[in-house]
């Protein structure tokens, strides 16, 4: 969503006074280069400032370029990975242009392409860090927050597109003049009846050669970008009239984003503390839940057969006229694997399932943990219930589970065992658990873990008191409403109240159990989610 004509020259001055704070770091200033020897007909409109943001399939750069009314202007450059697919590449483009730009949907401004190498060109917004306002924002922010995210949902479903990765980080917030924007369409998926039609189930021979690249570069028409005067422009390019000489890709480095540097400034969260985020090893006793077995197969194994070279099995010709037949297990066979710590041979042999998991931990739908084959928007729904979730309790990341079984655990933690299982069935799944967990109420979960209430009278499990720190927990002196210090946000019941977090409604707790409902079947819309009474005085 791009910022207001009124607000742009301030947006940029404030952009680039903060910028002009720091030094480049010299690994940017060589990834800087990189992407001008590799596209070099950026350097002719934009100057690259800075990097900031880096994922596993893109790395996004701030850039100014001048526009045709002689005005500056602060862009976002995604440049993808290399290895991206031309199809996978368009089909975000596509989602782009076709439902970005309103609705609090980012939109697309140019692409440019050379080789392999493609950039992505979309409107910069200035945004705070979701780690850094979570423990500060009131309830009434809260509200506007979770409003205009249900309202880009709603709208990008309108067009059948699963985003499939909504999370805080894809979600831009500016909470001074309240401006949101979703971004980030890279791991999107269209729904039956989609109107994107690269997101579409389509033979993989309609997208052979440059089809899909020229379809994007006619999609992205008019130019309102010129190109900048000398004297602005990267003075390493302009360095030298000789070409560039070609350089190996910058070796590759595990960087965590800005939202992860700042955790060790954040509130604890609820769940990873204590089992998840050490090592990878873990302990038998560990966790107070254990024994959760799913009954399905473990992938990483391919099950192999063994023959004596002494006794080999003479083949068996196969009529002409007729195919063979696919191995198949005896139908007399069971299973002797159930509720052990072992994997069976007959379940080894067993077809494989294939569903899509794309996403990011704990955001996950409970169908996305189980490989539920038939996935929809629902998924979006529970991730923004997720986010939520972390908006009234202060925590986040509020879950973080090392894999998907220990991700399920701990949904059942909070929405109980029973209820999780039922659920299951509706999809066609069994989940085993050798304990039984209540369902949790889920105003008296936030706000224990906020402040508002004390934690020897919450009666949450045990595996909650792991997220407790006691030396963030100052001793009381005087009354105890007004001087006790919550674990989470570190803000006393008076600051709390100031803010208006012991004012808030029934409603929005009703509305988190919608979105965190574990049937995807009955969980709620967007479009409904809109029309709860939580929003009833705000216009759509």
């Amino acid at each position: 969503m791009e910022a207001a004509p009124t607000g742009q020259r301030s947006s940029h001055q404030s952009v680039e006074k903060g910028r002009s704070r720091h030094k480049i770091p010299r690994d940017v200033e060589t990834d800087i280069a990189y992407l001008y020897e590799v596209l070099p007909q950026l350097s002719q409109i934009f100057r690259i400032i800075d990097k900031i943001g880096e994922g596993t399939f893109s790395t996004v750069y701030l850039a100014e370029a001048q526009m045709t009314d002689g005005s500056r202007r602060m862009f976002a450059l995604k440049h993808l990975i290399p290895t991206s697919h031309p199809v996978r590449i368009a089909a975000e483009l596509q989602c782009l242009t076709v439902a970005g730009g309103t609705e609090n949907v980012m939109g697309v401004t140019y692409c440019f392409r050379k080789e392999h190498h493609v950039v992505i060109v979309m409107p910069y917004m200035e945004h705070q860090t979701f780690v850094d306002i979570v423990g500060s924002l009131s309830f009434e922010d809260v509200k506007h927050y979770i409003f205009h995210l249900l309202k880009a949902l709603r709208h990008i479903h309108k067009f059948g597109i699963i985003h499939r990765d909504i999370k805080p980080t894809n979600f831009l917030f500016n909470q001074q003049r309240r401006e949101y924007s979703l971004v980030d369409f890279g791991l999107a998926q269209g729904t039956p009846d989609t109107q994107i039609e690269l997101l579409k189930v389509v033979k993989a021979k309609a997208h052979k050669g440059g089809g899909s690249s020229k379809m994007v570069e006619e999609s992205l028409g008019k130019q309102k970008l010129v190109p900048l005067p000398p004297n602005t422009r990267n003075p390493a390019i302009l360095s030298s009239t000789k070409a560039p000489a070609k350089r190996p890709c910058p070796p590759s480095r595990i960087k965590h984003s800005k939202e992860l540097l700042g955790l060790d400034k954040a509130p604890r969260s609820v769940f990873g503390e204590k089992n998840i985020n050490g090592t990878n090893s873990h302990k038998p006793g560990t966790d107070k839940v254990e024994g959760l077995l799913l009954k399905t197969k473990r992938e990483e194994v391919i099950p192999r057969k063994i023959v004596s070279s002494k006794h080999r099995s003479v083949p068996v010709r196969t009529p002409l006229n007729q195919k063979p037949k696919a191995p198949a297990v005896s139908p007399m066979l069971t299973c002797n694997c159930f509720m052990t710590d072992r994997v069976c041979n007959i379940c080894l042999s067993r077809k494989q399932q294939v569903a899509p998991r794309a996403g990011t931990p704990g955001f996950r739908a409970p169908e996305v943990l189980t490989k539920c084959p038939n996935q929809g928007t629902a998924i979006d729904m529970w991730s923004a219930g997720v986010i939520l979730l972390s908006l009234l309790s202060g925590r986040y990341p509020f879950f973080k589970a090392s894999d998907d079984l220990i991700a399920l655990t701990q949904i059942m933690t909070i929405r109980g065992s029973r209820e999780t299982k039922e659920a299951a069935k509706t999809f066609g799944k069994s989940i085993v658990c050798c304990r039984e967990l209540p369902r949790l109420d889920l105003r008296i979960l936030c706000e224990t873990l906020r402040g508002l209430r004390s934690w020897d009278d919450a009666s949450l499990p045990a595996e909650f008191q792991a997220s407790r720190n006691p030396a963030e927990v100052k001793p009381d002196a005087g009354s105890p409403a007004k001087k006790r210090i919550s674990s989470g946000s570190l803000r006393s019941i008076a600051e709390l109240q100031e803010m208006g977090w012991d004012k808030a409604p029934d409603d929005v707790y009703d509305l988190l159990d919608k979105l965190l409902d574990l049937n995807p079947a009955t969980r709620i819309t967007a479009s409904m989610a809109l029309q709860h009474p939580l929003f009833k005085n705000m216009t759509l």
